[in-house]
């Protein structure tokens, strides 16, 4: 029985048989191991993810309205959702203030950073673009060039992490 590929059903026939065929041989964990051989990074709390957020925006999307919050957030199932991009209003006095924040899944302080960074440009995309849409997706190449490549990575990952019985 070939296991489901969950994270990969966008994915075009050909490349879901390649990744059934890696896993067929027990191959997946080693192909990503020796892409990533350094899983580990220093980003592992709040502190480190706002300043690592902070810095790439002020690289990438300077104009852009300012994030009053970055965190990891152990309550994110991966499978909805990678991170979260939220605009909070709130009434204070007599004022209106309007609030971005970010909170990125846990798991990622076990991933490898560049699947992290990853999901920092996407999140940080989402104060420009709302929708996923071209302009979107060119944001994100613009500041990860590797992005879809990364996105794909993880996707493998996450299949990888479900046929082990661990949770996403």
């Amino acid at each position: 029985m070939e296991p489901q590929l969950t994270f990969l059903t966008s994915y075009p026939e050909a490349v879901r048989t390649q990744v059934q065929s890696l896993i067929a041989q027990g191959r997946l964990a080693e192909v990503l191991a020796t892409r990533y051989p350094q899983m580990s990074h220093d980003i592992q709390n709040d502190k480190t993810l706002y300043q690592f957020t902070q810095e790439l925006k002020q690289r990438f999307v300077k104009s852009s309205p300012p994030v009053s919050k970055v965190c990891f957030d152990g309550k994110i199932h991966l499978d909805n959702s990678l991170g979260l991009h939220s605009f909070v209003s709130r009434v204070q006095g007599g004022k209106l203030k309007a609030k971005q924040e970010i909170r990125i899944s846990a798991l990622f302080k076990q991933l490898p950073f560049a699947l992290l960074k990853m999901v920092v440009v996407h999140e940080l995309a989402h104060l420009r673009e709302k929708d996923h849409n071209k302009a979107f997706y060119q944001l994100c190449q613009h500041m990860e060039p590797q992005y879809h490549q990364l996105e794909f990575d993880l996707r493998l990952f996450l299949t990888l992490r479900q046929l082990e019985g661990k949770a996403v």
